[in-house]
């Protein structure tokens, strides 16, 4: 999938971008690469302002060429996914100020819709779900109504272009307001590591 880089240099340069507070209002990413209408892509917005990168999914809806003599840059509108409000609220929020309270990540989280399957610990019958982001250090998990806090669970996944699903425990480790369950890797060693980071790279590429 197609990345496209947007640097935010001012809380300023971000409403210019971003004006709307909704997801079905569409941002501008300047770009000089052509993109077609319907193309999918995520953003990955950064700023001095951040705690971290940010990415999020979206659709392209026009990209129009720089027009230097009208001092027009070349991008493109893109109308971000449906799931991805609370990353766009959150964005609002701490470049405009009123979020502060935001701890820094140690690894950056990949927005993605994935279908996945889990069971919690000591269960042996599994749920079906999806994942809507994923990291080394855990992924977002869809659930109707948020999993208790510290919840124990085997997520199954089938990287893209596999046959076999791999199996990643994790631990509940915060709720979004959604009613999606964050989740913490656990008890990985060198091997389960090495098929993680595979699982990002090919959904990164995919």
């Amino acid at each position: 999938m197609v990345i496209l880089k947007l640097r935010i240099r001012t809380a300023d340069e971000w409403r210019e971008l971003a004006p709307g507070d909704l997801v079905g209002e569409p941002i501008f990413v300047p770009t000089t690469d052509e993109l077609e209408p319907g193309q999918q892509v995520i953003v990955e917005v950064s700023s001095t302002i951040l705690p971290n990168k940010v990415l999020v999914r979206g659709a392209v809806q026009t990209w129009r060429p720089a027009l230097p003599r009208m001092r027009v840059r070349a991008g493109a509108t893109v109308e971000l996914a449906s799931d991805e409000q609370i990353k766009l609220t959150f964005l609002h929020e701490v470049f405009a100020g009123s979020r502060t309270d935001v701890a820094r990540r140690r690894h950056l989280r990949l927005p993605v819709s994935v279908p996945v399957r889990y069971r919690v610990a000591n269960s042996s019958s599994f749920v079906e779900s999806a994942i809507s982001e994923i990291g080394v250090g855990g992924a977002l998990l869809t659930t109707q109504e948020p999993l208790p806090l510290e919840t124990e669970l085997t997520v199954e996944v089938i990287p893209p272009g596999g046959a076999a699903p791999i199996e990643i425990a994790g631990r509940v480790s915060y709720h979004v307001p959604t009613g999606g369950s964050g989740l913490r890797f656990v008890s990985r060693d060198g091997d389960g590591d090495r098929r993680l980071r595979e699982l990002i790279r090919r959904l990164r590429a995919s």
